[in-house]
């Protein structure tokens, strides 16, 4: 996908274009110097980054108001909701979580460039304290069944329905939830990815562990 036809794709304002643009533009330099995303998929950021993670976005519960990205990596897909976020849902604050201290930096930078007012979190996952919010994504960080015991604690489960739980998923998704449902109980749906018809967007509705 060309960069047009993600934006059309999901609809943005001029406004956020700009801030995906800046976001891209800052990667391509950042990922000379530090590894943030595999070099051979800088030439098709818009749709190996930006596309496949801006279609988190609509799989959310609406309205959302707190969203904890997982292992935020290079901003994806933490930046990316957090710039559609600012026009389509102003009042969604977005935590990105990145435990590597050089990618934390491009984090900020990238947020305070893009105008974006989000959490960084430069720690590790298990260092946080746990407390609840209505959405928690993860992208490329774990095996289903580790990425479970990470994010169980972030679920409003504790205290009450609510959490969804988006996790984007390649071609091993079917051994990962044989090995995940043997520890955990999850009630899920299976989305198309939009992106890559190999991939699928696991969007889990209740996660408890099994007793």
């Amino acid at each position: 996908m060309t960069p047009d036809e993600v934006l059309r794709e999901f609809d943005v304002s001029r406004e956020t274009s700009v801030r995906l643009e800046a976001l891209v533009a800052l990667l391509t330099r950042w990922n000379a110097r530090i590894n943030l995303v595999a070099p051979a998929t800088i030439d098709t950021v818009w749709t190996r980054h930006i596309a496949d993670s801006a279609q988190l976005f609509d799989l959310a519960p609406a309205p959302a108001s707190t969203w904890i990205d997982l292992g935020s990596g290079a901003g994806f897909p933490g930046l990316v909701i957090a710039a559609l976020a600012a026009e389509k849902q102003p009042g969604l604050h977005v935590t990105l979580v990145e435990s590597d201290t050089r990618k934390a930096a491009f984090l900020a930078t990238a947020a305070r460039e893009m105008g974006l007012d989000v959490t960084v979190e430069p720690r590790r996952i298990e260092a946080l304290p746990a407390r609840c919010y209505d959405v928690v994504s993860a992208r490329a960080l774990a095996p289903l069944d580790r990425l479970c015991a990470l994010a169980h604690r972030f679920s409003a489960r504790h205290t009450g329905p609510g959490t969804v739980f988006l996790f984007p998923k390649g071609a091993r998704l079917d051994s990962e939830l044989t090995a995940a449902t043997a520890h955990w109980h999850i009630r899920a749906e299976r989305i198309a990815s939009r992106t890559d018809p190999e991939a699928t967007v696991l969007r889990i509705l209740e996660l408890e562990p099994r007793t």
